[in-house]
């Protein structure tokens, strides 16, 4: 049903935005609840202040296989103190108040059915959430997901690996609504150096398979990387350099101006980096 494609949610509108700004979009990532739930909500505000597109909640969990030391460290933090879904969709609810920057809940799918797919989606609707990304389901699994998500108007975010084949993509691709998240390699989240030299074949394959707008992470964590993918993709993703952050703050508004700093230095690159492709042909 058209009511349901999420044309218009936050993360639609925003993107249309970079588009027509010509501009990289940046999407940070935070674990919900590291180290507190308010730390969260002072530190998701001081991203969007700083210039955030798109700000990903990760909601912690306890067997993080997808994420490297850093985010494990940070789910570990969240959940010692008392971090839960229902928590971190509080924290979407108070956010909602304060700030229109579209909000991604980024969740194993454990916690999800812990909660009760109907009741997640209920529930991240009416906290004002904007979609989310299941990093564990696949797109063959995902069919009574995406209806509850989509029936909504929440957006479903799908991974794409460097291993997916063209039939995979197109399978991703028609799953996923908001943008398309690649993983510019295979194993797990962390910082690197260099952006990986197959990224550029990676993008192209990825271009071949959707009209959404595609968003890299994984290893993203310098200004360079994120004005060499201008060129490239739609938005980076920004995730374990951010974590880090917080990790080595010694209190939650240290933590907010550490964060915020950074996000400042990746949104400018951004600005300044290899513009979007001047058209789509």
């Amino acid at each position: 049903m058209n009511e349901t494609k999420t044309s218009t949610t936050r993360i639609t509108r925003r993107f249309d935005e970079l588009r027509r700004a010509g501009e990289l979009g940046l999407v940070a990532y935070i674990t919900a609840g590291d180290p507190t739930l308010d730390a969260s909500e002072q530190i998701a505000l001081a991203l969007a202040e700083a210039g955030a597109d798109v700000i990903e909640l990760g909601v912690p969990f306890s067997d993080p296989v997808a994420d490297g030391p850093v985010i494990q460290r940070a789910s570990e933090r969240a959940l010692r103190g008392g971090t839960t879904l229902r928590g971190v969709l509080e924290l979407v609810k108070r956010l909602r108040t304060k700030t229109q920057v579209p909000l991604l809940l980024f969740s194993y799918y454990n916690p999800v059915l812990q909660f009760g797919l109907h009741e997640f989606a209920d529930a991240a609707a009416q906290a004002g959430a904007d979609g989310a990304l299941i990093t564990d389901i696949t797109p063959e699994e995902a069919g009574e997901y995406r209806d509850a998500m989509r029936a909504r108007g929440l957006d479903t975010v799908f991974l794409a690996a460097p291993t997916s084949t063209a039939t995979r993509l197109k399978m991703i691709a028609e799953a996923s609504t908001g943008f398309l998240y690649v993983i510019s390699r295979t194993g797990v989240t962390g910082t690197k150096e260099a952006l990986a030299e197959e990224l550029p074949a990676l993008l192209r394959r990825v271009r071949a398979a959707t009209s959404l707008p595609i968003a890299v992470g994984f290893g993203i964590s310098l200004p360079e990387h994120v004005s060499l993918l201008g060129g490239l993709a739609d938005a980076a993703v920004v995730g374990s350099a951010l974590v880090v952050e917080i990790e080595k703050a010694s209190s939650p508004e240290a933590a907010a101006a550490a964060v915020a700093a950074k996000a400042r230095a990746l949104k400018e690159a951004a600005r300044r980096g290899i513009s979007r492709r001047e058209s789509a042909s």
